[in-house]
């Protein structure tokens, strides 16, 4: 049996806060390993876009249209039921937790045994190339580090698509390019539809894909 090729569709969404509309009717769809970047300045409703992709959505917000994840309508599911991960700005990490702790709290339930946890988690540090920082306390990691052990967090939990709201803003010139190559490279190693949503060009440019301007999108709908 043909396996299922991976897409993240959005079909004519829209959200508005009060009487202003944000977003929408947007319609676009991200195939597997893709990276489509949604651009727009502070408030234009790129972070709530995600939230509603996630089922987050805060409740002045109010959202049509339909999130479709692999043949899956999104819309009908709760939150823990429709496997898409996120990764912020922030890492996010818990500070009362190891390093090891923090990742292995990403496992899905499915994944049993101590033996097979850790695993699991040695396997993620590895290709973080943090080998040995299991015990690590993630305050003594530097930025970049933390970085990347929220990203591998993420994809621990096996999401089916990956949503990334800024996560390359907190950091310098030379780690943001350096981590923004290691998200990048991780979802199209691993067939994830990415939906990317920023402000910043270079971040559109650097992942070839194709870019939404939110403003421009707006534009159109009112003409």
């Amino acid at each position: 049996m043909p396996s299922i090729q991976k897409t993240l569709c959005l079909d004519g969404v829209s959200l508005t806060l009060g009487l202003r509309r944000l977003i929408g009717p947007l319609t676009l769809k991200v195939g597997e390993g893709e990276i489509v970047t949604v651009m727009g300045p502070s408030g234009s409703g790129k972070s709530a876009l995600l939230n509603f992709i996630c089922g987050t959505l805060e409740s002045a917000f109010e959202a049509s249209g339909e999130v479709v994840l692999n043949g899956r309508r999104l819309n009908l599911l709760a939150v823990e039921q429709r496997r898409v991960g996120i990764l912020f700005q922030n890492d996010l990490l818990f500070p009362h937790m190891s390093v090891g702790e923090n990742l292995m709290f990403g496992l899905p339930a499915n994944v049993q045994g101590r033996h097979e946890r850790h695993l699991r988690v040695d396997q993620a540090l590895m290709e973080a190339g943090l080998e040995g920082f299991a015990a690590r306390n993630p305050a003594t990691l530097s930025g970049g580090q933390r970085a990347r052990v929220a990203l591998m967090r993420v994809l621990l939990s096996e999401p089916e698509a990956l949503l990334l709201d800024e996560p390359f803003g907190a950091l310098d010139t030379s780690l943001r390019a350096q981590f923004r190559s290691f998200v990048f490279d991780h979802a199209r190693q691993r067939g994830l539809p990415t939906l990317l949503v920023t402000h910043d060009h270079e971040d559109a440019a650097a992942s070839n894909g194709q870019v939404i301007d939110l403003l421009q999108n707006q534009s159109e709908t009112k003409a």
